[in-house]
């Protein structure tokens, strides 16, 4: 497995958000992290990359344990994340933030924007003038920049319009189909679950079931995902 995470626990302070997260990606894979809102998943992926400062257990990354180490190192070894809210850079171009952590690799700003032409045509404007589907597509291909082993999206979707959604979830089919391995949390099952190779389902800080999107029934759903 490129990424194993076992026995995850995580922490705010006093407040304990993961009580024992397992989960697994493999090389070429797109592992789905699913769970009603406060379930941990983001938390999970902040402890993932290293930015919880109280966290235990084990992870696993490319068959180096990682549980200890700083976020950029942990980014080093190749974890491209994109976080929830995009927070790209506002006072600097398109460019600029494409350029910010770039690393040498198959992705160039001529393969981003191949991925996304929109930004390909606004390379020169700041971010803080682009509308807020296309500083996605910029925090996407600024992570695809680092070209990383492993690629986090964290509610790429979220609040976007129909069209937009369309497009990032056409960059993401065109990712898999590229042998790109991605862990991707989003709440839109029905593009979600044709993308996916495997579901992991966090309830309350545990991970209560894991399997193929065929194997994830109504019933499960309605359990573990349903409001």
């Amino acid at each position: 497995m490129l990424l194993e995470v076992r026995n995850l626990q995580a922490s705010y302070g006093a407040s304990q958000a993961l009580f024992g997260a397992d989960l697994a990606v493999g090389e070429g894979e797109v592992v789905a992290l699913m769970g009603r809102n406060g379930m941990g998943k983001t938390t999970t992926i902040r402890a993932i990359c290293g930015l919880m400062a109280n966290r235990s257990g084990a992870i696993s990354f490319a068959g180096r344990e990682v549980i200890r180490e700083k976020p950029f190192r942990i980014a080093r070894h190749g974890i491209g994340l994109v976080p929830e809210g995009r927070r790209c850079f506002p006072n600097l171009t398109v460019r600029e933030n494409l350029l910010a952590a770039a690393r040498p690799g198959k992705w160039t700003i001529a393969t981003v924007a191949q991925l996304f032409p929109r930004l390909g045509e606004r390379l020169s404007q700041y971010a803080r003038t682009l509308s807020g589907g296309e500083q996605q597509m910029l925090a996407i291909g600024r992570a695809l920049m680092t070209n990383p082993r492993l690629l986090i999206l964290d509610e790429a979707t979220e609040g976007l319009a129909p069209t937009v959604r369309r497009d990032i979830w056409s960059a993401i089919r065109r990712l898999k189909a590229d042998g790109q391995s991605i862990l991707v949390v989003d709440k839109t099952m029905v593009e979600l679950l044709p993308v996916a190779d495997r579901c992991v389902v966090l309830e309350k800080g545990h991970t209560a079931w894991t399997g193929r999107p065929d194997e994830l029934t109504a019933e499960l759903q309605d359990r573990y995902l349903g409001v």
